[in-house]
């Protein structure tokens, strides 16, 4: 398919946007580990598992999200400037009751407010992860952000 036979080829998800965030790459010191975090806690699937650059490249879907994983050690277990990756869920109560029986250390209770619940978790190489359940009750224009009123 090329732009003159389809002028929109280029724009993904039905979107008119020129610009997608669509991932988050991480290093991984153990990737099998980390494919199966993800796909255990977030229902991730592996869309593609192959070389590139040089390294063992695994893209893996999680909803309408995306997280590419490098077969490569950190090159710093901090942060650096990201913070954290937002998770957000469906049933917050059953996602954190799964995890903590599952094993998953949870140093601190879900916090809640105005309706909405959250999270934090460390995952695989200590990527810190919010998992959030947003609530009815925010204003308008932050649940359309959430993909709700649709």
């Amino acid at each position: 398919m090329t732009e003159e036979t389809n002028p929109n080829w280029r724009y993904p998800y039905g979107s008119k946007a020129r610009f997608h965030m669509h991932h988050a790459h991480l290093f991984c010191s153990d990737i099998e580990a980390t494919i199966d975090f993800y796909t255990r806690w977030f229902d991730a699937v592996v869309a593609h598992d192959g070389p590139y650059a040089g390294s063992r490249n695994v893209f893996m879907k999680i909803g309408i999200g995306a997280i590419h994983l490098y077969d490569q050690q950190p090159r710093d277990l901090g942060r650096n400037a990201v913070h954290h990756l937002g998770f957000q869920v469906v049933g917050i109560d059953d996602q954190y009751d799964r995890m903590k029986a599952g094993g998953v250390h949870l140093p601190n209770p879900i916090k809640r407010n105005d309706g909405s619940a959250y999270f934090m978790v460390a995952a695989p190489d200590n990527v810190l992860l919010e998992v959030f359940e947003p609530g009815p009750d925010r204003p308008q224009e932050v649940n359309d952000f959430y993909g709700y009123n649709d």
